[in-house]
């Protein structure tokens, strides 16, 4: 794991901003009107009366809805609708000296905020990051500099809070100028912690982090929180790439055959024909499940290396299911041709994980995907040739 400096990751912050500031605007210019936030919102338990005008005051505890929610987006069900209106909200009744916790737009994010805030009165200040979380929206650029101006003069902070301090997500430093945005708005910015269950005992030692709110981990259950989303957006796919291979299979094998009947029919393509459906949903499963949850077990570094090892081992099993005879020629032809269909593809699918872990770099990222893709694309190719040809020798076309 790896530990993220804050001092650094605010060094960087106050660099790349500045750069695109004006091309990068993630709001209307701040002389524009600013809708507030919607207050007929569940969370909202009703508005109070602040120097910026009625503010919402929002619940810390968790609703079914809420929990529902969570479980939706993470399936990839209306994810990118998933959010609340960026501005201004209340926990309890914050004063002009409570704290101002920053964060983005994206529900869950929200949701984890005001949960780890019962019993306390501080103000929560909503960027629109496009209902994107804060880590992903630093790097893209929407948890940014210009945003946070923007909002703080658009929400009425600075009448609600004028002297009140900025607490920023660690993970949104790279994504704000500090700098600039004392120098803009008069707010001071600090890192809170990277995790927002830790908030708590950060307020309370005067917003001092210790070394472990610093560190950055990315343990099983924050590994496998990742795999329904990576499911669900495969499934689309492989739906019609099943069919393609079940019937490819079933059709070589029936029309080989001496006699015909619904009955052979059946029989082939149960035989036949459903074990590619069998091989690429294990490939799957080596790719998006098995290679997050033993992630940190594996020989070597490269994501696209560790998928391709879990796909090796998990076609072995496959090929020991199947009965393959390795002494005919079509027999070593298909178990070559699974061997590299599912290594390529659960070597593909592990290296989206990358953008989700500590483990990686971007220039890393880049170098491992300019020397992996071509190999991941060659094997499945040449895994998809041999094993027609398989098809085409076991059924005596040649």
């Amino acid at each position: 794991m790896q530990n993220t400096n804050p001092a650094k990751t605010a060094l960087y912050g106050s660099i790349l901003p500045v750069i695109s500031q004006e091309s990068c605007r993630c709001s209307p210019p701040s002389d524009a009107p600013a809708a507030g936030p919607d207050s007929t919102r569940a969370f909202v338990l009703k508005m109070i009366a602040t120097p910026a005008g009625p503010v919402p005051q929002v619940a810390t505890v968790l609703k079914a809805a809420d929990y529902w929610g969570t479980i939706k987006a993470r399936w990839g069900e209306g994810r990118m609708t998933y959010r609340v209106d960026p501005g201004l909200y209340a926990v309890g009744y914050p004063d002009e000296q409570s704290p101002v916790l920053v964060s983005a737009n994206y529900k869950m994010s929200f949701d984890h905020l005001r949960a780890s805030l019962a019993g306390r009165d501080v103000w929560i200040l909503v960027l629109d990051t496009k209902g994107i979380n804060v880590w992903c929206a630093a790097g893209k650029g929407t948890f940014g500099t210009e945003e946070l101006i923007y909002r703080i003069e658009s929400s009425g902070l600075r009448k609600a809070a004028p002297r009140a301090n900025l607490i920023l997500p660690q993970l949104g430093a790279p994504g704000v100028a500090a700098h600039v945005v004392k120098r803009k708005t008069g707010c001071k910015v600090q890192y809170g912690p990277v995790r927002a269950a830790d908030l708590g005992v950060y307020l309370d030692a005067g917003c001092k982090a210790t070394a472990a709110m610093r560190k950055v981990t990315f343990g099983l259950k924050d590994r496998a929180a990742l795999i329904p989303m990576e499911l669900s957006a495969l499934f689309r796919y492989l739906i019609p790439v099943w069919l393609i291979f079940a019937l490819l299979a079933s059709v070589l094998g029936y029309a080989a055959l001496d006699h015909s009947g619904l009955d052979v029919f059946w029989a082939v393509f149960v035989g036949d024909g459903l074990f590619p459906v069998f091989a690429l949903g294990a490939a799957v499963l080596a790719g998006a499940v098995l290679h997050p949850v033993f992630l940190p077990l594996f020989p070597v570094r490269a994501f696209s290396g560790q998928g391709a090892f879990i796909g090796g081992i998990v076609a072995i099993a496959v090929l020991s299911v199947r009965g393959v005879e390795f002494r005919a020629l079509p027999g070593l032809l298909e178990a070559i041709a699974w061997l590299f269909m599912i290594a390529a593809v659960s070597s593909y699918l592990a290296m989206n994980f990358t953008g989700s872990s500590t483990y990686a770099s971007l220039s890393g990222v880049k170098k491992e995907m300019r020397l992996a893709l071509p190999l991941q694309i060659v094997a499945g190719s040449a895994g998809c040739l041999l094993w027609v040809a398989s098809l085409i020798l076991s059924g005596g076309w040649i």
